[in-house]
């Protein structure tokens, strides 16, 4: 058995995904219309949404491999998504590639879930003890769905149909404003904004306005938990947010063949296809200013001393971390290193990547939430992320996708992925400490309320801890971004068009819309948009259609 205690991960993809080095172009250019630092998912589709109008787009990747969070971890022969393993909305990256004239379908294969994953809702008794979880497995049947909930109380089960409408409503409402820059509170009252004020009740976060629907804690909890997608505690997350457990129900839970690291090659392929260029193993150091205008980027790495000229530069890296880091202090005024660390922030994750032999007989995805689950999300540190501690009974999130895409692990075998949220390194917690028993204490939960006993059958393992994300250049540790408060969000969120140096874009969850890979899918058509617009002949905006809001995709 090889273990792994925050080692560097194997960046070597399986056999089947594309090269993504190559180029239209030769090595030896070293000037770019665009430049994009970092081939995440957010870099990647900007990337391509210009290509596509015929820009000369250059990605420069950090790390030897691309996709960001969203890369691939490779352990002997299992393969694992680093990041994201839910893909949702499929049709906002379908977006992405018909306008380049492709179809998502031409390069890689999407598997819808059914159940879209088990949920194992902790419970207590009267005394605060544990007792019996509650444990659905959800689905995209809606009166299958409202029949499972109405188990848990009838009540809330016949409530079901009507919190669903209320989202496809406020999905509708909001929907123009997550597809368009705001870049201050006038653009909040345009007629798009006023008509989704009525759905998006400000005052109120995702537990309150649950509670208008549901009685049960167990059914208020069902579409609630889905804040972690951001970081965020129900209890804090502002209500719009309960448009994602909609999500999941209107558009449903979807699987790339590969992982979602294969959607990073996809699109890898496809920018190549275009003309564009990738190059991995190449940070970007800084931005080449000329005064307050961006002339090019300094590149470290292989081609460290270099200087890659560019007229733009659109940065999909940690938007916190960039700014910092990209943007000399002195240009930013008031936005200073220390106020951007006073900012809030997300929570972090700790993850067990397992190679393991045999099957596992668990769904692709499940959930299990704490009993005390106030309580986790108290010690997890809430919102901000200031303090925080470990919780003796923790919610956590294992993925099983050997059980639906045989590519990820050997035959009879399986690859599990196992995150626990944590609080951020901003919290007083010691991992080269609490790396080892927090490893041991998901062991002992799957084992004793998830109902698997891996630990003997583990046969390669790799463990990464809120440090590592740190060490990705993702500040604080915070893998989620910056928290998605009332006073983070829109236009207090940073913006597509940083304002300090002329040149410099941003993309990816740190901007608006926020995080997750659909929200970021439409940040960078804003940021493409924008540039577009921005550029000395601008070229057609992209005109991809929506499906529907209120359509099963």
């Amino acid at each position: 058995m090889t273990l792994g205690m925050i080692a560097p991960p194997s960046t070597t993809p399986p056999p089947a995904q594309p090269q993504t080095t190559a180029s239209g172009r030769s090595q030896a250019d070293n000037a770019s219309d665009v430049v994009v630092v970092g081939a995440g998912p957010g870099g990647l589709a900007a990337a391509i949404l210009l290509a596509a109008r015929g820009v000369d787009v250059t990605v420069f990747e950090a790390q030897p491999e691309i996709g960001g969070r969203t890369s691939l971890i490779t352990l002997g022969d299992y393969h694992f998504d680093m990041g994201p393993t839910f893909f949702l909305m499929p049709y906002v990256l379908e977006e992405i590639f018909q306008a380049a004239g492709r179809r998502v379908d031409e390069f890689v294969r999407l598997i819808r879930l059914d159940p879209m994953y088990r949920l194992v809702i902790g419970q207590r008794d009267a005394a605060g003890a544990p007792t019996d979880d509650i444990t659905i497995d959800t689905t995209q049947d809606l009166e299958e769905m409202a029949r499972r909930i109405g188990k848990i109380d009838p009540d809330d089960g016949r409530a079901f149909g009507r919190f669903v409408e209320h989202n496809r409503a406020k999905l509708n409402a909001a929907e123009p404003i997550l597809r368009r820059p705001i870049k201050s509170a006038f653009d909040l009252i345009r007629p798009d904004a006023i008509s989704a004020a009525r759905y998006i009740n400000p005052h109120l976060t995702v537990q309150q306005f649950s509670s208008k629907f549901f009685k049960h804690p167990a059914t208020k909890l069902a579409v609630g938990f889905q804040s972690k997608y951001l970081g965020m505690s129900p209890f804090d997350c502002p209500s719009l947010f309960t448009i994602l457990p909609f999500i999941e129900y209107e558009f449903g839970v979807w699987h790339p063949i590969g992982g979602c690291n294969a959607l990073m090659h996809a699109m890898a392929e496809l920018l190549i296809e275009l003309g564009g260029r990738i190059e991995t193993g190449v940070p970007v150091e800084s931005l080449d200013l000329d005064g307050r205008r961006v002339r090019g980027v300094n590149l470290g790495g292989q081609r460290r001393g270099e200087t890659h000229r560019c007229d733009h530069a659109v940065i999909n890296a940690d938007a916190s971390w960039a700014v910092k880091n990209l943007i000399p202090e002195p240009l930013r005024g008031k936005e200073t290193d220390d106020r951007i660390d006073r900012k809030k922030y997300s929570c972090s994750t700790f993850m067990l990547y397992l190679g393991v032999e045999g099957e596992v007989d668990l769904p692709h995805h499940t959930i299990r939430t704490a009993p005390h689950y106030e309580q986790n999300l108290e010690d997890i540190g809430r919102a901000n992320g200031t303090a925080g501690s470990l919780t003796k009974d923790p919610s956590f999130y294992v993925c099983n996708p050997s059980r639906t895409d045989e590519t990820l692990a050997p035959e009879g075998h399986s690859s599990v992925y196992v995150l626990l949220p944590t609080p951020n390194t901003k919290a007083p917690v010691d991992w080269s400490e609490q790396a080892g028993p927090t490893r041991d204490l998901l062991f002992d939960r799957m084992k004793h309320v998830i109902g698997v006993d891996l630990e003997d059958r583990v046969r390669e393992q790799l463990v990464l801890t809120p440090d590592h994300w740190a060490a990705k250049n993702i500040n604080h540790g915070a893998t989620f971004n910056l928290a998605h408060s009332l006073d983070q969000m829109l236009h207090k969120r940073p913006q597509h068009r940083l304002p300090y140096v002329d040149g410099a874009w941003l993309v990816g969850g740190g901007t608006h819309p926020g995080s997750g890979l659909p929200t970021i899918f439409l940040s960078a058509q804003i940021t493409a948009g924008m540039l577009l617009d921005d550029l000395p002949a601008p070229a057609e905006r992209p005109q991809a259609q929506p499906a529907p809001a209120g359509a099963n995709a």
